[in-house]
């Protein structure tokens, strides 16, 4: 589900793993233990160059500029610690030691802000993306005249902000308005098409009286970008308040499926059409088509990010018959439901952006 904008007023704490903290653990011990065989070994031997590797380790797991310099005051005292047990050699390789541990220090301390500094500013476009995104695909309420809506959009990556799906409910006098689409692309280009086309589908939604004259409006937006590539895949419907049925324009987009007294069926379209951006090539027209929608059927729509992803095997996910053996009714327990069983098919992550919208007709 889209979320809101989030504020970062500064870069989060690094996060290591499990095998990452053993590491770095070892590294410790294996300097305390050479500082422990320097002290034993006798005067005429030092390991005290060892100590330049104590603000590198320090500046592996801190963000902040203090942790490389603590680290760097510890081993300086060290290396004179050592340097009055090891009379026996030479001062000129003490004052080494010193030398390397001071250029060390500095260079980690100025590596860790530089990186703080990009984590912050990475930090900001991140926030500046994700509320543009939560702009564009504002939530739908939970009720739209008489349907009950759910939506859910997942990133493929838990890092991304910004990805290539777009949805949207708009009620007007025609019935509630549904678009259900997949950008081709992802990043700031998919952002721009999508804002085209949301916005060109909320004016068109709620002024053109056929639906098929809405998709046509959507098109002629992508055809005037000029970008041969730039085409959505779609599904448009309009869901009347008084009949039983649903009218559906398919521009190249999954099939929907529907629930009808507890049989899961998928709807296929009679005349698809091409992608919205793509319909000047085929010289054609976009067809809609009548759906049965009765009351308590519910409609689920999706991108292809979630019929195309794959387990370890590399098998696609088997939508149809896994919302088969699914119970849940309620459009948002259903959607979480397919969600979890989605992530556990893949073993958590995605390839693709993923979206889902549920209508249920209510009484």
């Amino acid at each position: 589900m889209a979320r809101g904008p989030h504020r970062h007023t500064a870069a989060a704490p690094l996060a290591l793993s499990r095998g990452a903290l053993c590491f770095l653990a070892m590294a410790y011990l294996l300097i305390a233990g050479c500082v422990i065989l320097d002290l034993t070994s006798g005067p005429q031997t030092t390991l005290a160059p060892v100590l330049a590797a104590l603000p590198v380790l320090a500046g592996a797991h801190s963000r902040r500029a203090r942790g490389p310099l603590a680290a760097g005051a510890l081993a300086i005292g060290l290396v004179f610690a050592l340097a009055a047990a090891n009379h026996g050699v030479p001062a000129l390789v003490h004052v080494a030691s010193a030398i390397t541990v001071l250029a060390v220090t500095f260079t980690s301390t100025g590596a860790v802000v530089l990186i703080t500094g990009r984590e912050r500013e990475l930090a900001r476009v991140r926030g500046v993306a994700e509320a543009a995104q939560s702009a564009l695909l504002r939530p739908p309420p939970p009720r739209v005249g008489r349907l009950r809506v759910a939506v859910r959009y997942v990133a493929a990556e838990a890092e991304a902000r910004i990805g290539g799906d777009l949805y949207e409910v708009v009620p007007t006098d025609y019935g509630v308005r549904v678009l259900l689409g997949d950008v081709r692309g992802k990043g700031l280009a998919a952002v721009e098409t999508a804002a085209d086309v949301l916005g060109a589908f909320r004016d068109a939604a709620r002024t053109e009286p056929g639906l098929d004259a809405v998709a046509a409006r959507l098109d002629g937006v992508l055809a005037r970008r000029g970008g041969a590539e730039d085409f959505v895949t779609a599904l448009l419907l309009t869901v009347p308040e008084t009949d039983d049925a649903a009218v559906l324009v398919d521009c190249g987009h999954p099939a929907p499926l529907l629930w009808h007294d507890g049989t899961v069926t998928e709807v296929a379209s009679e005349a698809p059409g091409p992608p919205l951006g793509l319909l000047g090539l085929t010289a054609g027209r976009y067809r809609p088509q009548t759906v049965p929608f009765h009351r308590d059927d519910l409609l689920l729509l999706f991108t292809d990010g979630v019929v195309e992803a794959r387990d370890r095997r590399r098998r696609f996910y088997p939508l149809t018959e896994r919302v088969r053996e699914m119970p849940e009714q309620d459009p948002d327990a259903l959607l979480d439901r397919v969600l979890a069983d989605l992530r556990s098919w893949t073993g958590g992550g995605l390839d693709d952006d993923a979206a889902l919208l549920a209508l249920r007709r209510t009484r």
